[in-house]
């Protein structure tokens, strides 16, 4: 019966050992979660934030330009202000496009924790 006692008694040191590496794993994927849901949360503040700045200054700014120029060439004005602003939405687009393909992959150290664990077993059984 000793010998079956140490089977047992490795088998469940082995199942708590899986479960405590399981555990970690799931801490750190949730952590990472968190993380990552808190940086977007805050930057699409700041973003909504920046965008209302922005329109109120570009409201003001243009109402100033026409108003300058009202009594002279209103219509050129107001031209140069609608194609200025087509290109800085365009230079926008083309900026949140390239910040949109350099995030961080999600989870990243999570899958380095889980490539050890699966080479460190993977040597374990050699």
């Amino acid at each position: 019966m000793p010998e079956s006692d140490g089977l047992f008694a490795s088998l469940k040191r082995l199942l708590g050992t899986l479960l405590a590496i399981v555990s970690t794993r799931l801490e750190l994927l949730a952590n990472e979660w968190a993380e990552e849901r808190m940086r977007l949360v805050r930057m699409l503040m700041l973003a909504l934030l920046a965008v209302f700045f922005v329109c109120m200054a570009v409201v003001l700014f243009s109402i100033f330009i026409v108003a300058m120029f009202w009594h002279d060439h209103p219509l050129l004005a107001t031209s140069l202000l609608a194609m200025s602003f087509f290109v800085m939405s365009v230079v926008c687009a083309l900026s949140l496009r390239r910040l949109l393909h350099q995030r961080p992959v999600l989870f990243s150290a999570s899958l380095a924790e889980l490539r050890n664990d699966r080479q460190e077993l993977g040597a374990s059984d050699e």
